[in-house]
């Protein structure tokens, strides 16, 4: 396992973070998501990622007992709060002062450690002062409650407020999560150049596309059973917009560019978002421990630019690249 900086900070987090979303709490039983973190442990991943929403705060609960009696200082662990929890009342929900404050503190009790190495805004939230929201993170970094304050999703003009608004009040904004992969390019115009500038690393959630990039999915063919485009409760909706035969066809053009560099395709895709300079680690998650074994294989590949150039050629105008596209401001519930 490889290890990168995390934005202009001195903390080091694996290039592959095992994150639970979707998964523990809901699709896997417990037993089965305790032995994918193992796998993760046993093969080097050392950063976790999840989020007080995730099964409606069942996936801390899950990672806090997985991770019971690991030493803590040899974890990263990032949780991240916005979405409703709870009973979902009007205070449940946003990144006010007092959601914050409390979301903390639930997160630390279920995940059983006294601080988190990160804690993300998992949207931006348009109805809260931003000057609020950084005070509350703030203060959550003086309690020593987290080390470091990280987003979600946010776009260039947000992560730019957010960072001077941290550095007014001394702490550190160092991380970005958005969704990128070779099908979903939308940071690369206009997120990733500001980051670089604020010094700001990139956490990428699903770096194999909702598993099209896997080539599990094949044109014309139904979708196999049991897979994520067939489960209305594990991402089929996210998944559909990439079902058509056209990309299933660019998918299937990557398998030879995977094949002579000894790869598979969801290796070769999660070594893909590595190779941009700006992305600190992929977030990968985990039905069995096998694919966590099979997944990170992929740290410290590096893809020659003339396998870069084939892949771009197989996807050509096939992948979002609008900068627009980045997740819009989320409204919380009045």
């Amino acid at each position: 396992m490889k290890f990168r900086y995390l934005g202009d900070s001195g903390l080091k987090i694996s290039e592959i973070t095992y994150g639970n979303w979707l998964t523990h709490g809901s699709q896997v039983e417990n037993d089965t998501a305790v032995r994918c973190v193992q796998a993760a442990l046993d093969n080097g991943i050392t950063t976790f990622d999840t989020a007080d929403t995730y099964a409606n705060t069942a996936a801390e609960t899950v990672l806090g007992d997985a991770l019971a009696g690991q030493r803590r200082e040899s974890l990263e662990i990032f949780t991240k709060v916005y979405f409703p929890t709870g009973p979902m009342g009007p205070n449940d929900t946003g990144l006010s002062r007092k959601h914050i404050r409390e979301s903390i503190d639930a997160s630390l009790r279920r995940l059983k450690t006294d601080y988190v190495d990160l804690y993300q805004a998992h949207r931006y939230d348009v109805e809260t002062p931003l000057e609020e929201t950084m005070q509350a993170f703030a203060d959550v970094v003086r309690q020593g409650k987290a080390l470091y304050i990280g987003v979600s999703e946010w776009n260039a003009q947000q992560l730019r407020d957010g960072h001077a608004l941290a550095k007014e009040l001394g702490v550190q904004l160092i991380s970005n999560q958005p969704q990128y992969s070779m099908l979903w390019r939308v940071i690369e115009e206009e997120v990733v150049p500001a980051s670089r500038e604020l010094g700001i690393s990139q956490i990428v959630w699903s770096p194999v596309a909702q598993g099209v990039l896997t080539g599990k999915y094949l044109p014309g063919q139904p979708a196999p059973e049991g897979s994520r485009a067939t489960d209305a409760k594990g991402g089929a909706d996210m998944v559909k917009s990439w079902m058509s035969d056209e990309v299933l066809e660019g998918v299937q053009r990557l398998k030879p560019v995977a094949d002579e560099l000894g790869l598979t395709l969801a290796q070769l895709a999660i070594a893909w978002v590595l190779s941009n300079d700006n992305v600190a680690s992929a977030l990968i998650g985990a039905s069995r421990p096998e694919q966590v074994e099979s997944n990170v294989k992929a740290s410290g590949v590096v893809i020659p630019a003339e396998a870069l150039a084939r892949i771009d050629e197989a996807i050509g105008g096939l992948a979002e690249r609008d900068p627009a596209k980045t997740a819009a401001p989320a409204h919380r519930l009045s």
